[in-house]
């Protein structure tokens, strides 16, 4: 989670209850989790609208049909047509 292990994650914990308190804690907590939430269902509704998954799904295809065109020019490479042959 954002790269924290889990040492650092025990210490944000007890300094927020120190300085929040036992009884705001919990409130915050799930104030937290929930704007978190819909912050996740914003950016994947987001990239859904603005089309992110097929754009990803056409570079994978791209890229599956790279070697059979790399073989392709292996075999035959392209010429310049400014110079003669």
């Amino acid at each position: 989670m954002f790269g924290l292990g889990m040492g650092e994650i025990l210490i944000i914990l007890v300094i927020a209850l120190i300085f929040i308190g036992p009884k705001k804690l919990p409130g915050l907590a799930r104030g937290l989790g929930r704007g978190l939430k819909e912050f996740q269902d914003a950016a994947k509704g987001l990239t859904s609208n603005l089309g992110v998954d097929e754009v990803k799904k056409d570079i994978e295809d791209i890229k599956k049909e790279i070697p059979s065109y790399n073989e392709q020019f292996k075999d035959d490479p392209p010429h310049d047509k400014g110079e003669p042959e």
